[in-house]
């Protein structure tokens, strides 16, 4: 989850909405790389979620890298929440997720170094506090009740509504983790057709990362648990956004859609007022209940766009929300796959011709058969494992032309990060296929082994 935005004068004018998004706007040259990772942190003695406080805990994990590394503190009524170092972020997510929001990188090399440093830190303080971390799309074993609160004020207003618009949110903030990617776009048009591809493609990503076949200590019998969950979330700022591809869409469209999502809340002044359900509309015009006469900066516009969750979203740049959490190696896959498609016109070209006659429907049956049925979804008779192999060969192709080179020259591209899943789609086993064939033949049944063979 993000932390509060900062910056930004009051908002005068509607216009200014769009031209914040727009800001966002920057040449091909200037196009970075932010990957994104959640991982569940647990006690080694008794395999249990790590607490706040307390000698194995997230209160432990982040003094540890503070101490030690030097990041720097980021608090929040005078609890440590966060660290921040050279534009990286680590955060909490509600049950205690560590997130690594990374900097903007320029290569797939820099973030998975970025990525591989981050590991090395925490194994070295989890080794100390007796704390080890484990990369899933969801908690397997864990119940709601055994998680435990993180010390956000975001946090208690949002579990609070969630338990209001849908029957699966709380299990969303609580036991679930993600790895994404945010990506730059250069104009107007060239957001509009990433957006495009990014929301057709997303159930590809989750078929190739699905990582979470398992709830409360047996098969739950989807292949990502974490994508059914977004599937009965809160309607209102979740799914496949439909207006995305129709004629019209623009910086101004993704406004009036976000206008029209409840709000959660303010946050003014170190805390956050309670907003929920009411309409940054009412905001603008000055008649919001939660702060009656006062109206917005945009710093609370940015503070509101964290708060929607379709399967792909835009701020000053987009973001790839469809894949599970999963181990090292796969962690660098998903920005080489988006990277890949995304940044090189010749490859967003031919995705956006492989997906631009799916109707809506299409679109939302094959993100709903991806979480469920992973690389045997279909769409229009065509396997989604066909589907995934000739994404990644517009993935592959792409990286080729970036030609960004690695290891001081020794690589000449980026497109080994994509090995990974190659594997997946050449054997047609996602990740959930790999941990239920260990869970029925070497594990017997036993899903305590997950921790020792699948922890980083």
């Amino acid at each position: 989850m993000s932390i509060p935005q900062s910056g930004g004068g009051p908002i005068e004018d509607y216009a200014q909405l769009a031209a914040y998004l727009e800001s966002g706007c920057k040449p091909e040259a200037e196009f970075r790389i932010g990957t994104e990772h959640e991982k569940f942190g647990y006690c080694l003695e008794k395999h249990l979620p790590l607490p706040y406080e307390g000698p194995c805990s997230i209160h432990a994990m982040l003094s540890g890298l503070r101490d030690r590394f030097g990041w720097s503190p980021v608090e929040e009524a005078g609890k440590l929440i966060g660290l921040q170092k050279d534009g990286a972020n680590v955060s909490l997510e509600p049950g205690g997720q560590l997130e690594l929001s990374g900097a903007p990188l320029e290569t797939i090399h820099e973030t998975c170094d970025e990525v591989n440093q981050h590991l090395r830190e925490v194994k070295q303080i989890g080794d100390g506090i007796g704390a080890a971390f484990i990369g899933l799309g969801a908690a397997p074993i864990w119940t709601h009740e055994q998680m435990p609160m993180m010390p956000k004020g975001r946090y208690k207003l949002m579990t609070r509504y969630m338990g209001q618009v849908g029957s699966l949110g709380t299990q969303m903030m609580y036991r679930t983790c993600t790895v994404q990617v945010n990506l730059d776009f250069g104009s107007e048009a060239d957001m509009v057709q990433k957006f495009r591809v990014a929301l057709a493609l997303q159930p590809v990503a989750t078929a190739l990362f699905a990582n979470s076949p398992f709830l409360e200590g047996r098969p739950n019998g989807w292949q990502s648990w974490r994508g059914r969950i977004w599937q009965d979330l809160d309607a209102d700022r979740t799914g496949m956004l439909p207006f995305v591809f129709e004629d019209g869409m623009g910086f101004e469209r993704y406004v009036d859609y976000a206008l029209d999502v409840p709000m959660y809340f303010v946050y003014r002044d170190g805390r956050y007022i309670d907003a929920l359900g009411q309409s940054f509309r009412d905001f603008l015009k000055g008649e919001l209940p939660a702060l009656p006469g006062e109206k917005p900066t945009l710093s609370d516009w940015a503070d509101h766009l964290t708060t929607i969750f379709p399967e792909a979203r835009i701020k000053k740049f987009m973001e790839m929300r469809g894949a599970d959490g999963g181990p090292w190696r796969r962690l660098c896959a998903l920005p080489a796959l988006w990277v890949g498609l995304l940044y090189s016109q010749p490859s967003l070209d031919a995705a956006w011709d492989l997906v631009r006659d799916w109707t809506a429907e299409e679109r939302d049956a094959l993100r709903r058969d991806a979480a469920k049925l992973g690389l045997k979804a279909q769409i229009r008779g065509r396997s989604m494992q066909d589907l995934a192999a000739e994404v990644l060969t517009l993935a592959k192709a792409g990286l080729v032309a970036r030609a960004r080179p690695g290891a001081g020259g020794l690589i000449p591209d980026e497109t080994h990060f994509l090995n990974a899943l190659h594997e997946i789609v050449d054997t047609g086993r996602t990740p959930a296929d790999e941990l239920l064939e260990m869970y029925r033949g070497a594990w017997d049944g036993d899903l305590e082994r997950i921790y020792a063979e699948c922890s980083y």
